[in-house]
């Protein structure tokens, strides 16, 4: 045949069409950008013409484990216009049209990556089998990038698998394995990933998913049963809200999209939904959405610099000290198959760290994410141990003992002569010097800081922290390890707090500052919250811990001076016992679950008895300003190199807001002259150190520049 193609094969054997993606493609993902699409375009026109002598069609992928990874996402960040991300939908949805139309049986052999519009072109043929291979997974994830599946998704999920878990994948963007997939009837059959394409002859005998130009609507699917529908409709808004507060304009788009299309054609329904994703895809939402996706597809690339040296590899790991987050770190490490030792003092300590492990693993079990044999597996790869013994074999050691520089120093001189001189050393220090914590080593350049934020198995974030003799082999190594086991890492240079403490700890004072000038803990976590906080500041100091707020504050201070002087609401506190959750009391009460069961009269007793009213604007103001202005001090000291360090560390580390792309973009949009005026008014009205603008701050606004155009 005359067909030319370049990154998808095509072949005619025995009147069976066999079509592969990732074709002449040496990366390792298959996405579907302007070429492919239009290959896949004129490969949809080939089928039909040479439909009579065709008994059926099969697509496959000629890479280790990437079926299609989805649309290119810089196709979608170049949209300017509406009516550009509409024309963009409508393109990709002729070709899956003309892929469905086609009168002979089409199969999709999906191996390893199949997200996004993968899925949905999977979605518009026939059979769709699944290798079971680990890799392998299907699903729309468009709603984590403030979109809509703009190729037919929202259409054709719902006809394959139903309406409810359909919209439990679209508006969640969640993933399926191979044996889930099956189970909801997203596809037919699972086969071992050599035999897929083969045994994919046998589906086109026995057809597939019905097509029928008199059911191309979902009126069959659920027009029996209005009520049905309207009820599922109202759950799922009902969900949405609760989960995302409103704050999220795409899963309550995709509802309005997919409720009013449920009576229309497949053409009118279609055309719906690119007008949909149009409107979505050039929003402020969204392209704050797809700016975080640049910026952890950045994070995984090492900055540098690069040494002339061996990089580490990192396979078998040792935690210092258990605990909660010892037991979190020694989980991790289990979790990808290091062995762990964990060593501590005592046997309580090792029981508190070894609960502390098989409290995640056992979550994982409940969600069917794991096997019991692989459960239990997994836990007796945790060794547990009081002495040095094992430490040999060592290649990565991570301490978490209590946060004292003297007996930090004092644990890594001992530890340091039983490793052997190539094994990596770090410290999970919140706040306090890694250069310091360097001298106390024979062979300083092997050994950084690495702070895991707690709960370390649902906290994503990772700081590689640096000081000056470190050697670049060894920050390579633990950037590697850390995209391994599945975190973000940032790579931050030594200074009081690092980034994301650093950046937290105004936040968290102005809070105890706005509690003493008398405006309320409900008022104080609500205008928080409304800001797009996961939770207001009272709570998240009951998380972290009153009494280790207290100390880092102590440490910011005596480092960063009056800015960071911090209110004395909290050491009241710790001093009444209320040290938050782990107290089961600090600024509220918890029960034995760890819930909230109310406000705590004591901390109460200690605020104000007259309460001041402040807009909610105001107190958001008042929390918000000191952490744009420390983010500009971070900049101007290198303790980061760019703005979407900062960025991705916030929304990574504390939940700043998503939907409003970082802070540092959230204050660029807001207008950084804006930002000053407000920042220096209050310098006037509220305190003359806290609110001392940034010089760097100030050369950005005279210079009408933006943090991004750093």
């Amino acid at each position: 045949m005359s067909l030319e193609t370049k990154k998808i094969s095509y072949e005619v054997t025995d009147q069976i069409a066999y079509i592969g993606f990732g074709y002449n493609n040496e990366k390792s993902m298959t996405i579907l950008d302007e070429e492919t699409l239009r290959e896949l375009d004129a490969i949809a026109d080939e089928l039909t013409k040479d439909k009579k002598s065709l008994k059926g069609a099969i697509f496959f992928t000629h890479k280790e484990r990437c079926f299609l990874a989805g649309a290119d996402i810089s196709l979608i960040s170049a949209m300017k216009t509406e009516a550009d991300g509409a024309q963009g939908a409508e393109a990709g949805q002729s070709i899956f049209n003309k892929i469905e139309d086609l009168p002979f049986p089409t199969v999709a052999c999906v191996h390893g990556v199949c997200l996004g519009g993968g899925t949905e072109f999977s979605l518009s043929c026939d059979t769709i089998l699944m290798s079971d291979d680990k890799s392998s997974m299907m699903g729309l994830p468009e709603v984590k990038l403030g979109l809509i599946p703009g190729f037919g998704g929202t259409f054709r999920m719902p006809k394959r698998i139903g309406l409810p878990a359909a919209l439990d994948l679209i508006l969640t963007g969640k993933t399926v394995k191979a044996r889930k997939a099956k189970k909801m009837g997203l596809v037919v059959e699972t086969y071992p990933k050599e035999k897929i394409v083969e045994l994919a002859k046998n589906h086109l005998k026995k057809g597939g998913f019905k097509k029928d130009g008199l059911k191309e609507t979902l009126t069959d699917f659920a027009q029996d049963n209005f009520l049905s529908r309207k009820i599922i409709f109202q759950k799922a808004r009902e969900s949405v809200l609760k989960k995302t507060k409103g704050f999220y304009q795409a899963p309550l788009k995709i509802l309005d999209t997919m409720e009013a299309g449920m009576m229309k054609s497949r053409s009118s329904y279609l055309s719906s939904e690119a007008q949909a994703f149009g409107e979505l895809c050039v929003g402020e939402q969204s392209k704050n959405l797809q700016h975080i996706y640049w910026m952890t597809e950045k994070v995984k690339k090492f900055p540098g610099p690069k040494g002339e040296g061996e990089v580490p590899k990192l396979d078998r790991g040792a935690c210092l000290g258990a605990g909660t987050m010892g037991g979190g770190i020694a989980w991790l490490m289990a979790d990808n198959d290091m062995a762990p030792i964990m060593k501590d003092l005592n046997q309580e300590a090792l029981e508190l760290g070894l609960k502390q492990a098989s409290s995640n693993f056992s979550g994982a079990l409940k969600r069917k994410k794991l096997s019991r044999d692989d459960f239990e597996r997994k836990m007796r790869s945790i060794g547990c141990q009081t002495d040095f013994s094992g430490f040999q074999k060592v290649d990565l050691l991570i301490e978490a003992i209590v946060e004292n520089m003297d007996i930090k120093k004092k644990v890594f001189s001992e530890t340091e002569k039983h490793l052997r001189k190539d094994a990596l050393i770090t410290s999970n220090t919140s706040s306090l010097s890694v250069e310091e914590m360097a001298s106390a080593l024979e062979i300083p350049d092997r050994f950084a800081g690495l702070h895991f934020f707690n709960p370390v198995h649902r906290m994503p974030l990772v700081e590689i922290i640096t000081h000056s003799k470190v050697a670049p082999e060894t920050v390579e190594a633990l950037h590697k390890w850390v995209l391994k086991v599945k975190k973000t890492p940032v790579i931050v240079k030594d200074g009081p707090g690092f980034l994301v403490n650093r950046i937290l700890m105004p936040f968290l004072n102005e809070a105890g500052y706005l509690l003493e000038e008398g405006v309320s803990m409900k008022d104080l976590d609500e205008a928080c919250l409304n800001f797009g906080f996961p939770m207001g500041p009272c709570r998240l100091l009951d998380e972290v811990g009153i009494d280790v707020a207290v100390k880092v504050a102590k440490i910011l201070h005596d480092g960063l001076g009056d800015r960071a002087k911090s209110s004395g609401l909290s050491a009241k506190m710790v001093e009444q016992g209320l040290l938050g959750r782990k107290s089961n009391k600090g600024f509220y009460n918890y029960d034995e679950n760890g819930k909230v069961s109310g406000a705590n009269e004591t901390a109460q007793g200690l605020l104000p008895t007259s309460k001041k009213s402040m807009s909610e604007s105001e107190i958001q103001m008042r929390v918000v300003l000191p952490m744009i202005n420390e983010a500009a001090i971070i900049l101007d000291e290198k303790i980061v190199e760019t703005p979407g360090d900062v960025d991705l560390g916030l929304i990574f580390g504390i939940g700043f807001p998503p939907f409003r792309g970082g802070l540092l973009r959230y204050a660029d949009s807001e207008g950084l002259d804006r930002i000053l005026s407000a920042i220096e008014k209050f310098q006037g009205s509220v305190d003359k150190d806290r609110y001392a603008p940034s010089d760097f701050l100030k050369k950005l606004v005279s210079d009408k520049r933006k943090f991004y155009d750093l």
